[in-house]
């Protein structure tokens, strides 16, 4: 193992979009029993800052595999298409359209039901965006169009914040 070694290849699990959640559950276990500073307690404070090193880079390895999101962002940058969703916000015009009507039944939703029949909706949308870009990244390898799928996802993954927000708002004046 080296720290350079991308998160794949430090959890020794194929770079794939579709991962076994309990595959890498169980390999972050095993690393993080073999680099934890206390086995190194006796070894000095040098060996323990290495271990230190090796248990961060660990931990966010696993944050960033474990969350699909991430995880597809991750696999388009090894594969040389970055994200760039601060400068890069191009979307399909279709896309578009559905945040703004998505926007506003949010807007326009008068009770927290409703608010929940459109929080469903987009959670259906958004499953069938996730299968279609693990479909882009294993199965045809386009990265690129997973990158762009990926800053949609982005989108989505916001909106649905906002909708978590909306339903915290609704409640509380209840």
């Amino acid at each position: 193992m080296k720290l350079s070694d991308d998160d794949f290849t430090l959890f020794a699990l194929p770079r794939r979009q579709a991962l076994d959640r309990g595959e890498l559950d169980a390999r972050r276990r095993d690393l993080q029993a073999q680099v934890h500073p206390d086995r190194f307690a006796a070894e000095g404070a040098a060996a323990q800052r290495l271990a230190m090193q090796w248990a961060v880079r660990v931990n966010e390895a696993y944050q960033r595999l474990k969350d699909p999101l991430s995880r597809a962002a991750y696999l388009c940058e090894l594969a040389g298409a970055p994200i760039d969703a601060e400068r890069n916000t191009a979307m399909p015009a279709a896309f578009l359209m559905q945040q703004m009507a998505w926007r506003e039944a949010l807007e326009d939703a008068p009770d927290s039901a409703a608010v929940e029949r459109l929080d469903a909706d987009v959670a259906r949308h958004e499953q069938a965006l996730f299968a279609e870009l693990t479909e882009m990244l294993d199965t045809r390898g386009d990265t690129a169009a997973a990158a762009a799928q990926v800053r949609a996802l982005m989108f989505v993954a916001r909106f649905r914040q906002d909708i978590e927000r909306r339903l915290d708002t609704l409640d509380a004046t209840r």
